[in-house]
């Protein structure tokens, strides 16, 4: 027993051997900032950071020649432009808000799942959704704030284009674009998952809870988890990064910095966000915790830091339960299982190619 226990704290601190080439750091870094920085300069920080969400579809540059990697983005900054612009309007309501969630998050996993989108998946669809819903319903600034998500992923195109040329992208092997055959898997896994994250939104929403998104997307990232054990992995290194991050951001913020801190900061956290995320999540949380609240809570500066600190630790603690939770049912029972092996017999008997 002890020897497992230490076996599992062991795997918590374990240092990944994946390595990660600087200058993609460098240009996730750079995709993101540059809008924080020209928003710095304009005095429009807020709206700028609208743009940054948008290029962090830089994340999904795949390791492919250049019109694939082009395509790719392409399609990416227009899903969240897509997910962006239905939460958005469904934000004027908290109930319909909690139900057009559940349909983008089911949508972005069957999509990203069925055409084997690599990590961070469908994972940044769902957080570009969530943050959508989070801020306030404004239907005169509706069009504007999806034209600044856009702009975003167009400079992140731009941008992974220019990287693409120099670092020889061209010189890739071709590559065969393979779905997934396993539709129903991919069906019931993405139903499963997206009740979840609505029914965490929910809970929050009953909850009162002031910052009710990041209780969903604490649920996404835990489900995020391909085992069970990645998932409690996940969950005990989200809740403590985040308070070790909520200390970094406290310490930024008791300087009462102005925005072009903030913008330079964010290019900081960004970078060395990407260098870690391949070798220890927890890590990683540690920075992506300053990251969001600069880019989501720029209005919650002035809150006190122990209210903000206890706040974020209750939204991730909820929707970090709902997700193990999710992720019991998934890994741990065979429910989902015995259903897809009755739509693939279904499938056979109606005479069409069981998925």
């Amino acid at each position: 027993m002890l020897k497992s226990v230490m076996i599992q704290i062991k795997d918590l601190f374990a240092w990944s051997d994946i390595k990660r080439p600087w200058h993609l750091a460098v240009l996730a870094a750079v995709a993101v900032g540059t809008p924080a920085l020209i928003g710095a300069a304009t005095n429009q920080f807020a709206v700028a950071t609208l743009s940054s969400l948008g290029a962090m579809v830089i994340l999904y540059l795949p390791k492919t020649r250049i019109a694939h990697r082009m395509v790719t983005l392409a399609m990416c900054s227009f899903g969240f432009m897509v997910c962006f612009s239905v939460g958005s309007l469904a934000s004027v309501n908290p109930y319909l808000a909690a139900l057009a969630l559940g349909i983008l998050s089911f949508s972005a996993i069957v999509i990203t799942r069925y055409y084997r989108l690599p990590p961070p998946g469908s994972f940044f669809f769902i957080l570009v959704s969530a943050l959508a819903i989070y801020l306030p319903f404004d239907l005169s600034r509706w069009s504007a704030n999806i034209g600044m998500v856009g702009l975003g992923g167009m400079l992140a195109c731009i941008l992974a284009f220019f990287y693409s040329l120099m670092t020889h992208a061209n010189d890739l092997p071709p590559v065969k674009i393979e779905t997934d055959p396993q539709v129903n898997a991919i069906i019931l896994e993405g139903a499963l998952v997206a009740f979840c994250i609505a029914f965490a939104y929910f809970v929050a929403v009953l909850c009162h809870l002031p910052n009710a998104l990041w209780v969903p997307i604490s649920c996404a990232a835990i489900l995020q988890g391909a085992t069970y054990r990645m998932i409690w992995h996940r969950n005990i290194h989200r809740i403590v990064g985040t308070a070790l991050g909520m200390g970094v951001a406290s310490v930024l913020f008791s300087f009462q910095p102005n925005y072009w801190v903030l913008a330079l900061s964010m290019i900081f956290f960004q970078f060395v966000v990407e260098l870690l995320i391949v070798k220890n999540y927890g890590a990683a949380v540690i920075f992506i915790t300053p990251l969001t609240v600069i880019m989501a809570e720029i209005t919650s500066a002035n809150m006190s830091t122990e209210v903000l600190l206890h706040h974020r630790l209750v939204d991730i603690s909820i929707g970090s339960t709902i997700g193990i939770i999710g992720g019991t049912v998934f890994h741990r029972t065979s429910l989902l299982k015995n259903i897809e092996s009755r739509m693939n017999a279904r499938s056979s008997l109606s005479g069409r190619k069981p998925s």
